[in-house]
């Protein structure tokens, strides 16, 4: 796979640490097919996370989020771990369509903001649970809302925006959650989508050719098949990782995508695979970035990220958990 390196040595990373973390997963993961490598990474490193439970939400594409958790039932289906934590499915609407009704009865997404809230209240300041969002954040902000308590519990890490760079698909479909967590004291932990050349996770990219030669078969075995979003039967989240490669578009001649969740995880997992740098937290009005200098409140940016260490991470984990 040239430039991959599959055959190199496994890189001394966090999960030599003697305490897994405890992880939240918070996921649009019908979109499109990074949030499936997300997933099965995590699962696949289990001796680094603990995931704790699994909530979707519902973006532009993929449906509402019971359609964004059929399709993280097929994969924790094909990594064999159905049953194994909870997962649920969470609001549909948005921050502002559910912020006046956190405190009712029942409202759009409660189940999982309340599933957010009680694994949040069972952690503290010094052990805290680390979030991982890959979508909008319209669940955990109104979790955050519901009862902000629960941030001084909760490390919060995100795939989205293009920070310092407009735009971006996860900020753009609920910008004013992404602003009210920024305007909380959560410690917020920003992995940047495209800021520019190699800057963001949109750098660690695979292409559908490396996609089909290098995972076709891989990772193990699952006790029941699935029917795939785009139809066919799968046993194995290798072939069913080709399948999505083959129906997924592509903008480049090298027909290549970015597994920008992926990434994500992977940092929380080992911090040396970007760059990070702490700043003023910053706010989006008119779908501007407006820079607050004196603010109190800071965020911390991730850029850079290492593109070979990894997907050769990802490759090496799946290779290992082929039977």
């Amino acid at each position: 796979m040239g430039t991959l390196m599959v055959g190199c040595c496994l890189f001394l990373t966090a999960c030599n640490q003697s305490t897994k973390i405890d992880l939240l997963f918070d996921t649009d993961a019908n979109n499109e097919l990074d949030d499936q490598h997300a997933i099965a990474y995590l699962l696949l490193h289990s001796e680094t996370f603990n995931l704790v439970g699994l909530t979707t939400n519902a973006t532009r594409a993929g449906g509402d989020a019971l359609e964004q958790m059929k399709e993280a039932e097929r994969v924790v289906t094909l990594m064999g771990k159905m049953g194994e934590f909870p997962m649920i499915a969470g609001a549909t609407g948005s921050f502002e369509e559910i912020r006046p009704h956190v405190d009712e009865a029942d409202f759009d997404g409660k189940q999982a903001v309340d599933f957010i809230i009680s694994v949040a209240k069972k952690k503290s300041p010094d052990n805290k649970l680390t979030l991982l969002a890959v979508g909008k954040l319209t669940n955990v902000a109104l979790a955050l809302c519901k009862d902000p308590s629960i941030s001084a519990n909760i490390r919060l890490v995100w795939l989205g925006s293009n920070y310092p760079k407009r735009g971006e698909y996860n900020l753009e479909n609920d910008v004013p959650s992404m602003n009210y967590v920024l305007d909380t004291n959560v410690e917020f932990e920003i992995a940047t989508v495209n800021g520019g050349p190699s800057m963001g996770t949109e750098a660690v990219r695979i292409s559908k050719a490396d996609a089909q030669s290098t995972f076709a078969g891989k990772g193990p075995k699952a006790q029941k098949s699935i029917t795939g979003r785009n139809g066919g039967e799968f046993s194995c989240f290798g072939d069913y990782s080709v399948d999505l490669f083959e129906h997924i578009g592509y903008s480049d001649e090298a027909k290549t995508r970015a597994l920008f969740d992926m990434a994500a995880a992977a940092i929380v997992r080992n911090p040396s695979w970007a760059k990070s740098r702490v700043i003023a937290a910053p706010i989006m009005i008119d779908k501007e970035w407006v820079e607050r200098p004196d603010n109190k409140r800071v965020v911390t940016i991730w850029e850079h990220f290492d593109k070979e260490a990894i997907i050769n991470d990802f490759i090496q984990a799946l290779d290992a958990s082929t039977k």
